[in-house]
């Protein structure tokens, strides 16, 4: 017997049907079980059948009929989110561990350098694949990228991995936090990137999400030199897409006794001016306007690899196309003072931001001898003093901790004297906190009411005047010089 056939929509199709004598009786008993109309049919018909398809009266409908039939008949819409459906088919389960997949949350504390970090960070993460997202909640992994410089910012960053493991979310650290002090106990068991390592990122992410451990804290070495930290030509997501950040070189040549970031970014270590400006170069391509330079001391520029700031600003300078801007971070007093000239030149140039950052961080000699600045104040003056004269406009910002170790009421009034006489435009009051191991934290500390007073005391005097009243006026006489010629 060779039956060949299909079912559709109730009716039975058979492509062929040859069977002897003997067989027909067979097929008829299983068509009449399969298909109580068959016996209906076959009696009507009262004949053998030669073929299947003479099961069809002169009543039933002709193919061609049915056919026509058609377009009478409404068709009922099953409704699909196309895009939800597309995207369920196209993600993986939300538990997968395929790498290059997951949402990623970045936290970033701190300062510009450590945001220049949270920006290459995030750009290997989406080349890879990763999507970062700005909402914590969905991400399947946080990168929290610490600041080390004071305890409240430490404290966020420690409650903010103390949330992730509540949220059961994957974590990797960062910064300057982990870094300097890697055995806390707070971070046993969880996955660190350090300060420059960050160009392995994906690495210690992949490794995260399979569920290990990893850490990688080593420093970068070229024949046993260390260098300034990862390339800088890796892929970045800036935080302001017309804003390029570019560390110009990584810790400090100074030892300040209350400084945790030195145990974290170590002693000076600058990269190469060509690197520098190439990655100016492909900044501006990028479509930038603005480049800002930072590191823990931007004045020590190149005194590990035989050159200077002013050399590698002129350089830079030549790159900067027709409407973006340069512009300076902070410098301490002791590494300026001999580029006085220079850096007067440059601060002038119609490229350059006639801006620069100059801690103080107090006006009391015998403070500054605390905390070995190595400077006194009359240094910070002739900086000041001569920038002041020699570029017009130009705006200083510097720093004040109050209630250093040993500072008392004199020495908080010089400072107050010296913020009243020069009127900072931009000053940062940060009130005194002993980080752990550092020389000062073991030195005797003034009571705390005490700090919090004296930083209330200097933001009032800050508060009182205003810097910008000079240039109000000339451009009110501007103005009105104008009006009198029309």
């Amino acid at each position: 017997m060779n039956v060949a056939g299909r079912m559709c929509h109730g009716e039975l199709h058979l492509k062929s049907l040859q069977l002897p004598e003997s067989g027909v009786l067979i097929l008829s008993l299983w068509t009449g079980l399969l298909f109580p109309d068959y016996w209906m049919l076959s009696a009507s018909c009262g004949t053998l059948l030669d073929d299947i398809e003479d099961i069809v009266s002169q009543e039933d409908s002709k193919p061609q009929d049915r056919h026509f039939a058609r377009k009478h008949v409404v068709p009922k819409v099953r409704r699909r989110h196309t895009q939800k459906y597309l995207q369920e088919e196209n993600s993986p389960p939300s538990d997968s561990t395929i790498p290059g997949i997951q949402k990623i949350w970045i936290r970033t504390w701190g300062c510009s350098h450590n945001n220049s970090d949270g920006e290459y960070m995030a750009g290997q993460l989406a080349a890879f694949g990763y999507k970062i997202t700005e909402n914590a909640s969905e991400a399947d992994l946080w990168l929290l990228n610490s600041c080390t410089v004071k305890n409240p910012a430490e404290d966020h960053f420690r409650n903010s991995i103390k949330k992730a493991q509540e949220e059961n979310k994957k974590i990797v650290l960062a910064g300057c936090v982990p870094q300097a002090q890697p055995r806390q106990d707070y971070l046993k068991g969880l996955s660190v990137i350090g300060v420059q390592q960050i160009d392995r990122v994906v690495e210690v992410v992949e490794e995260t999400i399979k569920g290990h451990s990893v850490r990688l804290l080593g420093q970068k070495k070229d024949n046993g030199k260390r260098l300034g930290g990862a390339r800088l030509d890796l892929p970045k997501i800036r935080k302001n897409p017309l804003i390029e950040i570019i560390s110009i070189n990584t810790g400090c040549l100074n030892a300040c006794t209350y400084c945790k970031t030195k145990h974290a970014r170590g002693n000076l270590a600058s990269y190469p001016i060509d690197e520098l400006v190439d990655r100016a170069k492909q900044s501006f391509q990028e479509g930038v306007c603005e480049i800002w330079l930072t590191s823990e001391d931007t004045g020590a520029y190149g005194r590990d690899i035989g050159t200077d700031l002013p050399t590698l600003l002129w350089k830079l300078v030549d790159v900067i196309p027709e409407g973006a801007m340069l512009r300076l971070g902070m410098t301490n007093p002791p590494y300026i003072l001999e580029h006085l000239e220079e850096m007067a030149k440059i601060l002038n140039h119609p490229r350059v931001y006639a801006f620069l950052h100059i801690p103080v961080q107090s006006a009391s000699d015998t403070v500054l001898m605390e905390m070995k600045r190595e400077y006194c104040v009359a240094d910070f003056k002739r900086v000041a003093d001569f920038l002041k004269e020699k570029v017009p406009g130009i705006t200083i910002a510097t720093d004040i901790i109050c209630g250093f170790p040993g500072e008392t009421d004199q020495d908080f009034q010089e400072t107050v004297k010296l913020v009243e006489e020069y009127k900072f435009p931009s000053l940062f009051i940060n009130q005194f906190y002993p980080r752990p191991g550092t020389p000062a934290a073991k030195m005797e500390q003034v009571p705390a009411q005490v700090k919090k007073q004296r930083t209330k005391d200097l933001s009032r005097v800050f508060h009182s005047y205003n810097p910008y009243d000079h240039k109000v006026r000339d451009a009110l006489i501007k103005y009105s010089n104008l009006f009198e010629r029309d």
